[in-house]
């Protein structure tokens, strides 16, 4: 392409609102493809602790489930386990407190939702970053064309020469603010998307292995068992 045209001369010859403009939609979509990849990596790390929680209720005891959900501490299914068991483990074994006036039902309700609850705000971390992209970029990319076509018509008429040849050159270098800020903008609203699905996915399967937690730690056997032969014979750890 000539020289006279294009990015390479709209950041030449671009004033230092446009070099703004353009370094913006730079770093809005660096942090957007960030968070896209390091959120991407995460739900596939989590979908596949999902996958080893099943393993979890065809252990011969609670140590041994344990075993199987592995040894990562961001593992949110073995902080759940852990959870549930020392909120079963204090109610059961402490002097008297105010939580005492809830039952064992409600109170290990109570502590497996606070850590779901904390799970959450972090697996939504980020999102506001690809939210916010998506949504400001193609306007921060208008008003850098804008800028760039008022300067450009500025410029022509200095000039003195409006022909078709001298106007298309300025004002489409102008008009590629506004395609850059699509380009910023597209992948982060994908991208969030994307991950909104992947995380609505590990919560459906992070609730429903809480929901049989509470049901083991409260009964001692796993939600879904009514034939008393096919109860998972897993023991409550201490």
């Amino acid at each position: 392409m000539d020289s006279q045209f294009g990015l390479m001369n709209l950041w030449t010859q671009g004033d230092i609102v446009t070099r703004a403009v353009a370094l913006l939609l730079l770093g809005m979509s660096l942090a957007s493809w960030m968070v896209i990849l390091i959120k991407a990596l995460d739900i596939v790390r989590y979908k596949k602790m999902a996958r080893q929680a099943g393993d979890f209720w065809h252990s011969e005891d609670f140590a041994a489930g344990l075993e199987k959900l592995g040894s990562d501490p961001s593992n949110p299914f073995r902080q759940l386990a852990l959870e549930g068991r020392e909120a079963t483990t204090h109610h059961r074994n402490t002097k008297v407190h105010l939580h005492d006036s809830l039952d064992v039902s409600d109170w290990v309700t109570r502590c497996l939702r606070n850590a779901i609850d904390e799970f959450t705000a972090k697996l939504q971390n980020g999102l506001a970053v690809l939210a916010s992209v998506g949504s400001t970029a193609p306007f921060v990319g208008l008003f850098g064309t804008v800028w760039g076509i008022y300067h450009a018509l500025l410029a022509i008429g200095l000039s003195g020469q409006s022909t078709i040849d001298k106007v298309a050159g300025p004002i489409g270098e102008a008009l590629i603010m506004t395609a850059l800020g699509l380009a910023v903008a597209i992948p982060a609203v994908l991208g969030y998307n994307a991950l909104v699905r992947g995380n609505k996915y590990v919560m459906t399967k992070l609730n429903s292995f809480a929901h049989d937690l509470h049901a083991f730690f409260v009964t001692g056997a796993r939600v879904g068992n009514t034939n008393h032969a096919n109860v998972v014979p897993m023991k409550k750890g201490n």
